[in-house]
């Protein structure tokens, strides 16, 4: 990019004192195409916060949604600002296929940034309005990692990758609403991450999709009842280096529930010790 910016003020330096300037012209399909980004954009979210009462809802049929709303953010800052920022790329796609944005989470390395998220959801089917409560998360560390988007091969909607080495303090469903630990269900000490032959952590995020090797789609499908929202992972492309799908785990130090009463229960811990996805296909019907 700064490299760019160079070239354009060189040129129109030299534009100026060899000749008068002439007036801009289009550029054609071929010009457009042939220009490539180099460097990116790195940005930090040091103090970032967020707010509002915005709902987002999913109606697959009339008198029949789902929705989430109220949603707040937060994340702590780092110890250095700018030290570790995210990364936005546009590349180009391997084997002919389309270009590819990334989105690359900071390495934070340290669990420095730790964000704290909550929001509210219900429904409202067949007459029955429902408020679901709150679901709230606390200490959400992100270590590398994050998303890619691309166009689907063969279909319309949105094709993405995903890879996550997550840790989260606690990840609460809270039917009394955000403040309200009386009736909640919670999952402590939660890791999700990329793991070896033996099961044992790698430190390294598991890409649970990839928009080259193995990519995921979210679309919307059409039968006789109507449109549905549709989630789906392919099966490994070994064309395009998807020989098989990444191995990941899954561990929970506490699952908790605190009845109206204010008792805490210890149901224990959970570990599932080797994950892969080959293949995944979810329609959301009414």
């Amino acid at each position: 990019m700064r490299r760019a910016c160079a070239l354009l003020a060189a040129g129109a330096t030299a534009t100026v004192f060899a000749a008068p300037l002439q007036p801009m012209q289009p550029l054609s399909d071929a010009a457009l195409s042939s220009v490539r980004g180099g460097d990116g954009v790195s940005f930090d979210l040091s103090g970032f916060s967020m707010n509002g009462d915005v709902r987002i809802t999913y109606t697959p049929q009339a008198g029949r949604s789902a929705w989430i709303g109220n949603l707040s953010a937060a994340r702590s800052d780092n110890a250095v600002p700018f030290a570790d920022p995210y990364r936005l790329d546009i590349g180009n796609g391997p084997g002919g296929l389309a270009d590819i944005v990334s989105f690359a989470f900071p390495a934070n390395q340290d669990g420095e940034q730790r964000w704290q998220f909550a929001y509210d959801w219900g429904v409202d089917a067949d007459g029955i309005v429902r408020d679901g409560g709150s679901v709230v998360l606390t200490d959400v560390v992100y270590r590398g990692g994050g998303l890619q988007f691309s166009t689907p091969r063969l279909e319309d909607g949105v094709a993405f990758g995903l890879g996550l080495d997550m840790h989260v303090g606690e990840l609460a469903w809270r039917a009394n609403g955000r403040a309200a630990t009386t009736g909640q269900l919670a999952l402590q000490g939660l890791r999700l991450g990329a793991v070896d032959a033996d099961g044992n952590f790698t430190g390294k995020p598991w890409a649970i999709a990839d928009v080259a090797a193995q990519p995921a789609v979210v679309n919307a499908l059409a039968d006789e009842s109507g449109a549905h929202l549709h989630v789906g992972i392919g099966w490994p492309d070994s064309e395009h280096g998807g020989g098989s799908a990444a191995t990941g785990g899954l561990q929970i130090d506490k699952v908790t529930f605190t009845n109206p009463g204010g008792t805490t229960t210890d149901l224990g811990s959970s570990r599932i010790g080797s994950i892969q996805i080959q293949y995944l296909d979810v329609k959301f019907r009414p």
